[in-house]
């Protein structure tokens, strides 16, 4: 995808977020679960591995393709094992995202989550950072047949929140999730490098404190550090 003129803007009237490297910055906690895990059945995952199989993908497409000959119950078995290590990790919030989270909240614009993790981790973390209040919708890995880097996810976030795909806002880290949002129609910013633009991102940010918040005239507006986008945001009945 070719960068955006600057000055690009869009008009969007909800946000969803990815969970996971998004909103807390659970990067570091799952690689090194996926690889405590694969060492203990004999797999070395090397870190081209790790950034292809196991970020935005689902912990089902993961242990697939990182174990392709063992059996369904194998799989299953070491699938498990990872889940109760990112079930019961600390997570610290990527810098400024709970923030905004509670921000937009406050405002009254429609926020939800499509993550491919799972409800006790969402709990867990989500919890821990005070922001399971923030989310009118939540789509987890179980709420969908096909998870990222199909839309499934974020078409299934937009129909619970009542809004087009094609008047949301979508925060993704990876290439899988960027796509899934892309395909399902959103505006997609990206939470780290260049890789997310060229995947359908309009922009990419390190992290949501790299990007300016103004509040004006009942709207929230977001506009990266090189003005190449602003994305203008509705802001509900009970905001302002």
């Amino acid at each position: 995808m070719q960068p955006q003129a600057a000055g690009t803007r869009y008009e969007v009237e909800a946000v969803v977020f990815d969970m996971d490297g998004v909103l807390i910055d659970s990067r570091p906690v799952i690689e090194e679960a996926w690889r405590t895990v694969a060492r203990r059945h004999g797999r070395v995952l090397a870190d081209p591995e790790i950034e292809e199989y196991v970020h935005g993908r689902t912990g089902d497409q993961t242990v697939r393709l990182i174990f392709p000959h063992h059996s369904d119950a194998d799989r299953k078995a070491i699938w498990a094992e990872v889940d109760t290590v990112e079930e019961e990790a600390p997570y610290r919030a990527v810098p400024g995202a709970d923030g905004l989270a509670t921000r937009l909240r406050q405002a009254g614009v429609p926020v939800g989550l499509a993550t491919s993790s799972w409800t006790r981790k969402i709990d867990n973390a989500l919890g821990g950072l005070g922001l399971l209040d923030v989310f009118r919708v939540r789509v987890t890995r179980d709420d969908v047949e096909r998870g990222k880097p199909h839309p499934d996810p974020y078409l299934s976030a937009c129909r619970g929140l009542g809004i087009r795909p094609q008047r949301t806002l979508v925060f993704e880290d990876s290439v899988s999730g960027v796509r899934s949002a892309v395909t399902a129609g959103a505006v997609c910013v990206g939470i780290g490098g260049r890789a997310l633009v060229e995947a359908g991102a309009v922009v990419a940010v390190p992290d949501f404190t790299a990007l300016a918040v103004d509040g004006v005239a009942g709207t929230i507006t977001l506009t990266d550090p090189d003005g190449l986008v602003t994305v203008a945001l509705t802001v509900g009945p009970d905001g302002g």
